[in-house]
């Protein structure tokens, strides 16, 4: 039977569990091994290949009793992890890669073995990878959200609490405007979050390749609320492409306009959700340190005014 060694966890994963997490992380990371083995077991599976990780994750992939490929996925158990596997079981591989078993107690998955060499980052012609996107986008969020997902209404409220505060810590008076300027178009909004099943996190390299379908969606962090605030990281994917181009402004609003006619969505609603997901991650950022907010947000911001 398979086992998972202690010298096999991928160093860049020990340390994000322990810069993200402190010690209840690097608890989790000592356990590691042994939940691995245990999961191999429980499951009867046979390692097939070398082991992968994200910042948040193991991946191993495996071979079940039936000679089927699949991966065993490791994540410590928070809340991102719970409405993941709230919104594999609802989606239940449509459009999404596929939750062959799960462990409720320690979050572990077994999903369906997609290609992780190729995603749709490798395709050269930005049109087709977008409206691919868009594709699986729109048969994602025509699922309503079931109960015990976060509301954007929720994150909308606490967004705007901390923008007074989270202001004064920008070194500019350009950026302090921009973030004002995004609490605004969120505030006008917030009384109508919507109540789809988002991805929160669907880009580029979160498509991979397969043979159930051409293309699968990978990695949800689901959330009940409008499409409009899920459209910013396909918009931002494969950025330092979409600068080196030279016509950043143009590619944005391409993206933009594919996206919304694809998914039916009201432009000027889509961009005031877009620009509450800038705010987002500013206010991530700001509370991480920094002092300026990062290019391609206030880019996306320009790109999309009056749209």
């Amino acid at each position: 039977m398979s086992t998972f060694e202690a010298h096999e966890v991928p160093q860049h994963l020990a340390a994000s569990y322990a810069t993200g997490f402190g010690e209840e992380g690097r608890a989790w990371i000592a356990g590691l091994p042994a939940l691995a083995t245990a999961m191999l077991e429980r499951w009867e599976l046979e390692r097939d290949g070398p082991v992968g990780a994200g910042q948040a994750s193991l991946v191993l992939p495996v071979l079940r009793r039936d000679g089927t490929s699949a991966v065993l996925r490791l994540q410590m158990p928070r809340q991102e992890t719970t409405a993941a596997l709230i919104g594999l079981r609802t989606w239940n591989g449509e459009g999404m890669v596929r939750l062959l078993d799960h462990d409720p107690v320690s979050s572990s998955m077994l999903l369906e073995r997609l290609d992780g060499t190729r995603t749709l980052a490798s395709l050269d012609d930005d049109d087709v990878a977008m409206s691919t996107l868009a594709g699986l986008h729109a048969r994602l969020v025509a699922v309503p959200a079931p109960r015990g997902l976060r509301s954007l209404g929720d994150i909308a409220s606490e967004m705007l609490e901390q923008v007074p505060r989270a202001v004064t810590r920008l070194a500019g008076q350009t950026d302090r405007e921009h973030v004002r300027s995004w609490a605004s178009a969120v505030a006008e909004l917030a009384d109508e979050p919507g109540d789809r099943m988002l991805h929160w996190d669907l880009h580029y390299d979160n498509v991979l390749a397969a043979q159930r379908e051409p293309w699968i969606a990978i990695d949800p962090e689901p959330l009940a609320g409008d499409p409009g605030f899920d459209l910013w990281p396909a918009l931002d994917s494969r950025w330092d492409d979409v600068v080196a181009k030279g016509d950043t402004l143009r590619i944005v609003r391409r993206r933009f306009d594919l996206l919304t006619d694809v998914l039916g969505l009201d432009r000027a609603r889509a961009a005031g959700w877009t620009l509450g997901r800038l705010l987002q991650n500013a206010l991530w950022d700001i509370g991480d340190g920094e002092a300026r907010l990062a290019p391609s947000s206030v880019a996306i911001a320009e790109a999309l005014r009056n749209r």
